[in-house]
């Protein structure tokens, strides 16, 4: 059964590799560019259009990348170029991309960014990826995150270094593990700045990099952090259940609740459960209600039809609906627990279907063509 899971998971389809990154400047009418702030762990690769590999670099770096959207990209997809460099009319392709040499470089240009916005679009998204993934990997589904949805602030993905192998699943718990102080630097680096509001998504083995993170932080400062931080995504997180336990006792209750999305079809997670030795992972946990009553709002993705072979990545699919889902999460009876009461969602509009709230879960209907089922939403009190 494990030798056949990771044939399922290896896939068939080739990865990107050495030189995926290389620029195209051709023309492509009705193509989007996002511009991607970097930051990375991970060792600087010498060969053209790389930039970085899944060795772990000394100390931290910095990076920038404008990407190019193809105007027929479809949700939750990325479109990967058929042969180097790619077509901006049909594929994903950078525009530009370059190191920014150090700290006060890379704060600069945050800042300038900031600036450069109305303090409404003030926010930092910043994403965390997971195991298993290479550079471009990261960088490209970051950018479909950003593009389907309509992200307007500054995103900054933190790249970690995950050598991108199936195999490699121990070294790449250890490059999580190293990279922690790296990602604390990073989130009082983007606190500090001109940003207003802080938006984090992890995915997979970066949510353990993530509550480690959080976990090690002083809690007057997780306290002072927390001011700007509007909300932690948890996505299909590959963390064993009784570590994640902990890792919220240490942490303690927060103000603003971490929304984990969770899917008990995740084979991904199925294979590190069998790694770990039979614990059950965070993202595949079919309790959802224990989870809430940790202190967590849970979106189960159970039943959304999967577009990746692993069932590991419905958060992308999400995406698209980003800003209705912002909606819900912040009504009082998502947040506070409300019991008994039913509400209508109003301005979150109609395509989500009506917001129904109970005891211990939320029902939210969103697009039959999107999802081929409801999404549900189980909320703790307080």
């Amino acid at each position: 059964m494990c030798a056949g899971l990771i044939l399922v998971l290896a896939g068939c389809a080739s990865r990107p590799d050495a030189g995926a990154l290389a620029v195209s400047t051709l023309q492509a009418p009705g193509a989007t560019t996002h511009d991607i702030l970097v930051v990375s762990t991970r060792e600087r690769d010498d060969r053209p259009d790389t930039y970085f590999n899944g060795e772990r670099a000394k100390s931290i770096d910095f990076a920038e990348a404008r990407i190019s959207v193809p105007p027929n990209h479809k949700p939750g997809n990325i479109e990967w170029p058929a042969t180097l460099p790619g077509d901006p009319k049909t594929s994903f392709v950078p525009r530009q991309a370059g190191f920014i040499d150090g700290q006060t470089a890379f704060t600069s240009r945050l800042n300038q960014r900031l600036s450069a916005l109305p303090p409404s679009q003030r926010t930092v998204f910043l994403f965390i990826h997971g195991y298993n993934t290479r550079f471009p990997e990261s960088l490209y589904r970051f950018t479909q995150l950003v593009h389907d949805a309509d992200f307007e602030g500054v995103p900054v993905l933190f790249t970690w270094a995950s050598r991108g192998k199936l195999q490699d699943y121990v070294y790449d718990l250890n490059s999580a593990a190293i990279a922690r102080d790296s990602l604390e630097k990073t989130i009082r680096l983007i606190n500090h700045s001109k940003v207003e509001r802080i938006v984090i998504l992890a995915h997979s083995m970066g949510n353990w990099l993530m509550m480690e993170t959080a976990r090690q932080i002083p809690p007057s400062d997780r306290r002072k952090l927390g001011r700007k931080i509007e909300r932690v995504f948890l996505a299909a997180p590959d963390i064993d259940i009784d570590v994640f336990k902990a890792q919220l006792k240490r942490i303690g209750r927060q103000p603003k609740p971490f929304v984990i999305l969770v899917s008990r079809d995740d084979r991904a997670l199925r294979l590190s459960k069998t790694i770990a030795g039979g614990k059950e992972r965070v993202g595949a946990y079919e309790n959802d209600e224990e989870l809430a009553q940790l202190g967590a709002i849970v979106v189960d993705l159970t039943d959304v039809e999967a577009t990746d072979a692993a069932h590991h990545s419905k958060f992308s699919q999400l995406a698209e609906f980003s800003q209705q889902v912002q909606k819900i999460l912040s009504q009082p009876g998502v947040m506070e627990g409300a019991a008994g009461r039913e509400t209508q969602l109003g301005s979150a509009g109609n395509d989500l279907g009506s917001f129904i709230s109970s005891t211990a879960r939320v029902a939210v209907t969103l697009p039959v063509a999107v999802v081929t089922a409801p999404i549900n939403l189980a909320t703790g009190n307080p």
